[in-house]
Order: C-alpha cells, then sequence, then structure tokens
C-alpha cells in the first residue's frame, strides 16, 4: 500500500494518522472523565494530569501533521452512490472535527499554562507559558475545554456511526477506504456478489 492517497483508496500514512488519533481521543476522553473522580491524595491526582498534557500536546503535532498531509494529498473520490446531501455533510463534519480538535487543545494549553508553567511532555521537551495569568484563565479555559470535548465525541460518534451505516445498510466503499481497501476493487467485488445471487 502506498503512502500517498490514490483516486481510490487512502495511504498508509492517512490511514495510520486517521486511526491512532480516533484511538487517543477516545482514550483522552475516557481519562478526562476518570481524573474528575481522583481526591488529592490518590496516587494519580498528578500522574494522570501529566499524562493527559503530555499526550494533548502529542496530538496537536499530529493534528497539524495530519492537516498538512491532507493538504499535500488527493482526496479519495466520494462513492458514486453518495447523494449531494451527505457529500456535502461528510465534508463539513471532517472540518468540523478538525476545528473542534484544535480549538479542544488549544483551550487544554491555556489551562495547563494558566499558572506561567511550561508543559512537561514525558520529559522528553516542554512547551512553555505565553498567554497567563489572565483573570479566571483556568476555569474559562477549563468549561470550554470539558464543552468541546462533549461536542467532539457527539460529532465524532455521528461519524463512526454514519460510516457504519454506509458499511453495512448502503454497503458501499466509503469505510473500506480507510480500512485500506481500493474502491474500485472493492465496488467490483460487490457487484459480482449481487449479481451471482441473482
Amino acid at each position: 500500500m502506498p503512502a500517498k492517497n490514490t483516486a481510490s483508496r487512502y495511504g498508509w500514512l492517512s490511514i495510520a494518522l486517521h486511526w491512532s488519533m480516533a484511538l487517543a481521543v477516545i482514550g483522552m476522553f475516557a481519562l478526562g472523565l476518570w481524573m474528575r473522580s481522583l481526591s488529592y491524595y490518590d496516587p494519580w491526582y498528578k500522574d494522570g494530569p501529566a499524562i493527559h498534557k503530555s499526550v494533548g500536546i502529542l496530538l496537536f503535532v499530529l493534528l497539524i501533521i495530519r492537516v498538512v498531509w491532507r493538504n499535500l494529498n488527493i482526496r479519495p473520490d466520494d462513492d458514486p452512490a453518495l447523494k449531494v446531501w451527505e457529500r456535502i455533510t461528510a465534508h463539513l463534519t471532517h472540518i468540523a472535527l478538525y476545528g473542534l480538535m484544535f480549538a479542544l487543545m488549544i483551550a487544554g494549553y491555556f489551562i495547563s499554562t494558566a499558572d506561567g508553567r511550561a508543559i512537561e511532555v514525558f520529559n522528553w521537551f516542554s512547551v512553555p507559558a505565553t498567554i497567563y495569568d489572565l483573570p479566571e484563565q483556568e476555569d474559562i479555559a477549563g468549561e470550554i475545554h470539558e464543552i468541546l470535548a462533549w461536542v467532539l465525541i457527539a460529532l465524532a460518534s455521528v461519524h463512526a456511526l454514519a460510516a457504519l451505516k454506509h458499511h453495512f445498510i448502503n454497503r458501499d466503499t466509503t469505510l473500506l477506504k480507510m480500512l485500506g481497501r481500493d474502491a474500485i476493487s472493492a465496488s467490483n467485488h460487490t457487484i459480482n456478489k449481487k449479481e451471482a445471487k441473482q
């Protein structure tokens, strides 16, 4: 499988970025919910947020790479069976997901650096504070971060359900392309199966 996308499939790099970020976002959401239940004396009270911040910074870097890679590549063609409104909705959903992730991570950065301290990323490197000591910075950024996290998970869930609907009900190639399958060969295989049943 090539690294770059083609008109009929995603390349391995786009696929790897998509699925690794999807799993990381779900994990970060679960970690964030779990951290809220920790007491001050819990051994994970400091380690949990440290992991959350570190992974958040790495996700931000991956998101930038993903957006750059997306703009350097062609995008596989939509399945011919998709209606116009489905194509428009899918493209708007992707833009919204990228925008939400950027906003979510920036809000997380403002929470973590509200006191002027840098973010230590797994003791590999530090990300310095730039804007800090604003009135109620941590609280306001925290509320925004939480709201955006719920909206992101909700939209990602709709996105996933739509992909499953296209795969199992419409039986088109929408999901197959992100699973590394070539849309043309997959489409021909589906047509041959239908013809064999007739």
